[in-house]
């Protein structure tokens, strides 16, 4: 019995010693929570979910970052759709998401209810017509004037190709717009004077909805965002579809430092040089309702850190230093 009592005491010391090397500490932090060295919590791991909707321009380099953001922050979720830049307004200020992607400038009544704002990106919207178009030659060399593309969508004053191109054809341009609240049309518009409503033409919802339509009609004139005229896959338009140059200087020719339509590349680069207008090239933005807090305010810091390297691989002009700076501030004051 003695010999049992000695064993039992031995485990029981052997237990407690076990206990004493791998237990746990008095105070565990919760899952997704830091631990500074003196135990205590420091800066918390983003969690949760992101829900973010709106403008088609965006939609695509949101995609990218998010890819990226998540591929080191697992842990959060964020849920995107495309559904117009109105859209995207509508369910950020209601509270429906956490960030409205917005291709437009963010007017004054939507920062008086609050809205809060971050210019990410910068892309343009291009005129586009079909690859068998019957003036395509002649548009290669002459492009569009402004007041002619006005011609076309504002007055109705151009009717055929042939006044489009300065030639004889008189086949009838067919003349399509959008039929959603968006950046695209609204920074097309103010490109040629007015307003989304002001344009004439078919309404074709989104960016895809509108390409495709050009896309199967030789005769049709549309416009669409850049990452939505050119294939990100090759670099090139999308199949079957014209960018129509613009005339820039406006004296019936394209000259050599108006002609960077090839590739995506090239149009990125002129863009990034500043040789075609604005509008119809535009800043994109992030709004929100209030200013963003946890992993909405962590992700948008990313995007406007880490995240702009991604800017140019996906076809969109990256924020120059100082524009940056200016949003970062607007994080920092909050």
């Amino acid at each position: 019995m003695r010999n049992h009592h000695i064993r039992l005491l031995f485990t029981i010391m052997l237990i407690a010693s076990a206990a004493a090397l791998t237990g746990c500490p008095q105070s565990a932090s919760p899952p997704g929570v830091d631990v500074d060295a003196d135990g205590g919590a420091s800066s918390a791991t983003p969690s949760g979910t992101i829900r973010i909707s709106g403008a088609w321009a965006l939609y695509p380099m949101t995609v990218k970052w998010v890819e990226e953001y998540r591929a080191i922050h697992p842990e959060v979720r964020i849920d995107v759709s495309a559904g117009g830049a109105g859209k995207g307004v509508a369910d950020a200020l209601g509270g429906m998401v956490d960030i409205g992607m917005v291709s437009r400038a963010i007017r004054p009544e939507e920062i008086s209810k609050g809205g809060w704002f971050v210019s990410v990106a910068r892309d343009s919207v291009f005129p586009i017509a079909s690859e068998a178009n019957p003036v395509l030659e002649q548009l290669r060399e002459t492009g569009v004037t402004r007041e002619t593309f006005a011609a076309i969508w504002m007055t109705g004053e151009v009717t055929t190709w042939g006044q489009a191109a300065g030639t004889e054809n008189t086949e009838t341009l067919s003349v399509y717009t959008r039929s959603d609240a968006c950046g695209a049309a609204e920074t097309w518009a103010r490109f040629l004077g007015g307003e989304q409503e002001d344009l004439g033409g078919t309404g074709v919802y989104g960016d895809p909805g509108l390409t495709e339509a050009i896309r199967k009609d030789p005769l049709g004139i549309g416009f669409a965002n850049l990452n939505y005229a050119y294939d990100p896959k090759t670099d090139l338009p999308i199949e079957g579809i014209f960018i129509v140059p613009l005339d820039v200087n406006g004296n019936g020719r394209l000259d050599e430092d108006e002609d960077f339509y090839a590739t995506g590349d090239q149009v990125v680069q002129a863009l990034s040089e500043g040789r075609y207008p604005s509008p119809p090239m535009r800043d994109l933005y992030l709004l929100c309702k209030s200013a963003p807090e946890g992993a909405t305010r962590d992700f948008i810091t990313w995007v406007l850190t880490e995240g702009q390297k991604y800017v140019r691989e996906a076809g969109f002009v990256p924020l120059d230093d100082e524009t940056l700076a200016a949003e970062m501030k607007k994080l920092e004051q909050q």
